[in-house]
């Protein structure tokens, strides 16, 4: 393949980044800089976070865990523990570059880049693609998404004062909501039912586990829809 075939791919990639996903990251990063200046943090701690750990839940875990002063194990277990949805969608995306000898040898760099964001584009347009332009591809689109969210946090973090504490903060949901428009737009039933099973049992759950409420829900909506779309099947 040509250095050529390469930018293009790339810069396909850069653009289908820009389209949407840049934006969302930008804005909840946004949220994430001002809650890492109110609980105290440097910037290049908040930074650091952002490249890092590259996921909001793990990165607000650290900023509260970090604020009240619970030790450094507690605080990576923690982080980890929020941000493990990225191992099944590794698991859905690394398939996609079999054959690509490159995209084998940059395996847990392309791991570390992957986000909720760079996952739904990447299984969207990643199958259409020629094998050869996967990898420049997911290149480009997660480069954008971690470029806007560094600036999205150095944004969040030096405007802190300027805007209201929760203005900024509130910033954060966006990207949850983004999520919900990604798979609500999805063709597949169980993912229709998936979404829609979420949101009635999130907040039934949370009056009865607060601090488990994510995990349970999305195990719970997610076994319901599988099997009732698997059961549907042999229906028809």
């Amino acid at each position: 393949m040509s250095k050529e075939n390469n930018f293009s791919a790339f810069w396909i990639g850069v653009a289908e980044g820009l389209s949407m996903p840049f934006w969302m990251v930008l804005g909840s990063m946004i949220g994430f800089g001002s809650m890492a200046r109110d609980a105290g943090l440097s910037i290049e701690i908040a930074i650091g976070s952002s490249l890092g750990i590259w996921g909001l839940p793990g990165q607000v875990a650290m900023v509260e865990l970090m604020a009240v002063g619970l030790p450094v194990l507690s605080i990576v277990i923690a982080s980890s523990l929020a941000n493990m949805r990225f191992m099944p969608m590794t698991v859905v995306v690394m398939p996609l570059f079999k054959g690509n000898w490159s995209a084998y040898k940059y395996r847990y760099l392309l791991a570390q880049m992957l986000s909720i964001n760079i996952w739904s584009v990447f299984t969207r347009c990643g199958p259409q693609l020629a094998i050869e332009d996967r990898l420049p591809f997911y290149f480009g689109v997660s480069i954008i998404c971690l470029t806007g969210g560094c600036i999205g946090t150095i944004i969040g973090f030096t405007a802190a004062d300027l805007l209201p504490f929760y203005l900024t903060v509130s910033l954060i949901f966006l990207n949850p909501a983004y999520f919900v428009f990604v798979f609500s737009s999805a063709q597949t039933q169980n993912c229709l039912i998936a979404a829609g099973l979420g949101a009635c049992l999130g907040p039934l759950l949370y009056q009865v586990v607060p601090e488990w409420t994510v995990p349970v829900t999305g195990m719970l909506a997610g076994t319901v829809a599988f099997y009732f779309t698997k059961w549907v099947g042999k229906q028809s």
